[in-house]
């Protein structure tokens, strides 16, 4: 194996193992994939009971999935980058014959004709799929708990968040019943429950990977469109980096798909990291601080050159996000919330809509458009000075459970604390969240940010914090 990584220097327990070792180990026919999957399906069956991270679990069907992946291997068929890998794929997007709920109880009958992009492109680099991930009732949470479903526990600790809305998607991953899920992103959802569960999530460039689910219709909002992203999510970076190959195929039912290249040019001498840690009028935890100091000083390690200094209007680019996504939410999305979502769901979104006071006009949601586009020309040119950005991915440690219900004024805490989070998204930036540490049983982190389409320099940043910070395994 590469990296001078050996099968005996591994765990026992294939489980344990990452995305990469299990697709190298398969290729050179030291585990079968059968072996792999077989593996985790005993986690999922030990674990999945308590932590409830998993709606669907796909034993047989994946059973035969790995036997038809060692058959291919065996065959010296072509293999792909996740070829025999286990995965999970959020019950928010589709996969044929399967019910993609959004953890609403009014679609657990929603049966899908055909896959999503995301989930072809996975099948094709040859991943599992060995379940499917729980989801906040319409993804409208931080918290990922429904109706349908039921809770989702965070592994680290059962009083915090494991994040929303790919809170079952991370929970399954930081405690090892896959090495690798699938989710996505619109306000976060990939990025929080990365940081929350203590694994690394990637929010990429929308465009990088193609994006549309055939049973929600042919219509999306701009949002839609430019806001809401699918991402990988994984326990290491380079997990994150294989995963990001796998998903990013072309797919011609998203005409906003990009054939961006995965590494873009090399840039002169070292890289210039701009560090947020802090921002006007808004309390940073001390924690979260603290992480994003030893992240600097791990980055000046590995010989980038860290300058603490201020991006333009970043709580500009969070009322962009605000604007643009909650017009939209407010003249359509809301009322289906009303009809069919939970009650965890309707307070969530009171809450939100309460902090959301101007008046919906299309005459604010064209200026929000127009604003967007004025303030992605201001982050093109810092970038230009600074391609990094290290900032926070959520301003508070992991919210404790049930935050979001206690009304609009801790519902305003909460969309203040994921500032940096709407940001990234309301830009089309790429953001990872790469783990730190460990403070007092629960996980924080970082986030890196770049311009668009520039993933690999987020990556390696991101590798090279992991490298120095040793996260520990929720396991």
């Amino acid at each position: 194996m590469q990296s001078g990584i050996t099968q005996t220097t591994l765990p026992t327990d294939l489980w344990r193992w990452e995305a990469w070792q299990i697709a190298e180990a398969i290729a050179q026919g030291a585990i079968s994939s059968r072996e792999a999957v077989t593996s985790c399906l005993a986690r999922i069956e030990a674990e999945n009971p308590r932590i409830n991270a998993l709606t669907h679990i796909h034993r047989e069907t994946a059973l035969r999935a790995a036997d038809e992946a060692d058959a291919q291997r065996a065959a010296g068929a072509p293999l792909g980058v996740l070829h025999g890998v286990p995965v999970t794929v959020k019950c928010n997007v589709d996969v044929i014959g399967e019910p993609t709920t959004h953890g609403v109880v009014a679609k657990r009958d929603l049966i899908a004709q055909s896959h999503s992009p995301v989930v072809s492109n996975l099948l094709e680099a040859g991943a599992v799929i060995v379940g499917r991930t729980n989801t906040p009732a319409f993804s409208m949470r931080w918290f990922t708990d429904n109706a349908l479903h039921g809770r989702t526990l965070n592994p680290w600790r059962e009083d915090i968040t494991p994040g929303g809305s790919s809170g079952g998607a991370s929970a399954a991953v930081a405690a090892g019943m896959c090495p690798v899920a699938h989710g996505n992103d619109l306000a976060g959802s990939v990025r929080y429950p990365a940081y929350a569960c203590g694994v690394a999530g990637l929010r990429p460039t929308a465009g990088r990977i193609p994006s549309f689910t055939p049973s929600s219709g042919e219509l999306r909002t701009f949002a839609a469109q430019f806001y809401a992203v699918q991402g990988p999510i994984a326990r290491s970076v380079r997990d994150l980096r294989l995963s990001l190959a796998a998903m990013s195929a072309a797919d011609s039912r998203d005409p906003n798909w990009v054939p961006a290249p995965l590494t873009g040019p090399a840039t002169n001498g070292p890289i210039k990291v701009a560090l947020v840690d802090e921002i006007e009028g808004l309390p940073i935890d001390a924690q979260v601080r603290e992480a994003l100091h030893q992240s600097a000083r791990w980055l000046t390690d590995a010989g980038y050159v860290v300058e603490r200094v201020a991006p333009p209007e970043m709580r500009e680019g969070f009322d962009i996000w605000m604007t643009v996504a909650m017009t939209e939410i407010s003249t359509g999305f809301a009322q289906t919330v009303e009809e069919y979502g939970d009650e965890g769901a309707r307070q969530a979104l009171h809450g939100m809509l309460a902090r959301f006071d101007s008046g919906v006009t299309l005459a604010r949601y064209v200026q929000g458009l127009a604003r967007r586009d004025r303030l992605r020309r201001k982050w093109n040119a810092f970038f230009e000075q600074y391609p990094l950005v290290l900032m926070p991915t959520s301003l508070e440690m992991p919210l404790r459970w049930g935050m979001d219900q206690e009304g609009p004024e801790t519902m305003s805490r909460i969309l203040d604390a994921q500032l940096p989070l709407k940001l990234v998204a309301a830009l089309n930036f790429p953001g990872l969240s790469v783990p730190t540490g460990v403070h007092d049983g629960v996980p924080v982190g970082v986030q890196i940010v770049s311009s668009a389409f520039r993933e690999d320099l987020c990556l390696a940043a991101g590798e090279a914090i992991e490298l120095r910070a040793r996260m520990p395994l929720a396991f």
